[in-house]
């Protein structure tokens, strides 16, 4: 057999290895059996946080561009802007960036080698949520 190429081992009965032992193995955890830690969801709502906030700034820019191209254009983005949908996009867009922000400062502790304690890490966790929401309805009081 030439280097490189893959052959599957086989049994005497001409099954591969990983078949033998399928019915009896469990699958890779699944939904229904793992359960989320507060780790792994902070890890995954700080990349949507990041990614969605893209929607908030494109809305932002288009609602700028519109101002410098006419008040018949600018008439249209405020509209959206203004409208139940942009004020959703808006909230949420700002509470985004407290999350992420909140997430951010947690990293820099992390980096210093400290809250890396399973107990420890969780707490900050929810800190970033629980904080990322009073400090939203804070800014939303002042604005």
């Amino acid at each position: 057999m030439p280097i490189g190429s893959y052959a599957p081992q086989t049994t005497t009965k001409g099954l591969t290895m990983a078949d033998v032992n399928r019915g009896e193995r469990p699958l890779s955890p699944h939904l229904q059996v793992y359960r989320p830690q507060m780790t792994s969801i902070s890890s995954i709502l700080t990349r949507i946080t990041g990614n969605a906030l893209i929607v908030g700034v494109l809305l932002i820019v288009w609602w700028l561009l519109a101002a410098a191209t006419g008040p018949d254009y600018f008439a249209i983005a405020d509209a959206v802007v203004t409208s139940w949908f942009g004020d959703l996009v808006l909230t949420l867009s700002l509470w985004a960036v407290w999350y992420h922000y909140l997430a951010g400062l947690r990293h820099l502790y992390y980096d210093a080698g400290k809250g890396l304690e399973i107990e420890t890490s969780e707490k900050l966790g929810w800190a970033c949520i629980g904080g990322s929401v009073i400090l939203t309805v804070i800014t939303l009081l002042i604005i």
